[in-house]
């Protein structure tokens, strides 16, 4: 079944900005949404043509779209991405992806490797489980099986847990008077609290319990590595991990706490990007 554009754009509430030449996708995390790359825009806008989305089940996205079989695994989250190419005409695209948006850009590189011309990670990685003593993901698995269970019995409670860490902020007692990060780990709480837990659950489990080690060596685009110095998320040797991993790569490592380096620290990450791009 081939969809339109009116469609695609419907279920993955696709927004285009900007009159550059050169297209850049922007894709958001887990439990995140489109308007979290917003700190990055007024830099990019002027030299790009920026593509926004929302996957299905999160932000402003077209629930009714969602369907069990295909959102089990991030191949179903790629195969979006696929589709918003092919009916918006996109090719050989700078793909800036969040935590796991960077895997789904993997993916997609292997399927349609026409699509991606450089890869942009931020604070990625390829595997969140403790394999062996030659990969520490950061997790035992039993912890991320008590994670899950947490979102799938006391969501808002399993909410109040994850954003501080995501954000590396405390989350305030009072919303109303807190400073800029702090606020963010209330926006992001407000966005895992959006997203039906029907949706959030099986994508927190592809996310968490996937293994996508072996697609690192067959990422054949330039890479930029983000990772932030500080992430309880992805620990600094995840990131050496990757930069050891990918064949044509380069590591910036960020002085930071977070997940979140486009929100907490917008003007480094653009800094990176640019001296990135430029040397291309």
């Amino acid at each position: 079944m081939t969809l339109d554009q009116a469609e695609i754009s419907k279920r993955n509430n696709v927004k285009t900005l900007g009159e550059g030449q050169k297209t850049m996708i922007l894709a958001h995390g887990f439990g995140c949404n489109q308007t979290m790359w917003r700190f990055l825009l007024p830099q990019l806008i002027p030299h790009y043509k920026i593509v926004l989305f929302d996957y299905v089940g999160c932000g402003s996205s077209d629930c009714q779209a969602y369907r069990e079989d295909r959102y089990h695994c991030l191949d179903g989250y790629a195969q979006d991405i696929i589709e918003i190419c092919d009916a918006f005409d996109l090719q050989d695209c700078i793909f800036v992806g969040h935590s796991i948006s960077a895997t789904i850009g993997w993916i997609i590189n292997q399927q349609r490797p026409d699509l991606i011309s450089h890869h942009i990670m931020v604070c990625p990685s390829p595997c969140f489980i403790n394999i062996d003593d030659s990969y520490s993901g950061g997790f035992d698995r039993q912890d991320l099986e008590g994670l899950i269970d947490l979102m799938s019995q006391d969501y808002l409670g399993w909410g109040q847990y994850l954003a501080p860490i995501v954000m590396g902020s405390e989350l305030p007692d009072d919303a109303s008077q807190v400073d800029d990060q702090e606020s963010m780990v209330w926006e992001l709480l407000n966005s895992f609290c959006a997203m039906d837990v029907t949706f959030s659950l099986p994508f927190a489990k592809a996310c968490f319990y996937s293994d996508n080690r072996h697609l690192l060596k067959h990422i054949n685009r330039p890479s930029l590595i983000l990772q932030c110095s500080d992430d309880l998320l992805v620990n600094l040797n995840v990131a050496e991990f990757m930069a050891n991993e990918i064949p044509d790569n380069q590591l910036d490592i960020i002085e930071s706490k977070g997940h979140c380096l486009h929100m907490t620290n917008p003007a480094n990450v653009m800094d990176s990007i640019k001296h990135f791009l430029a040397a291309q």
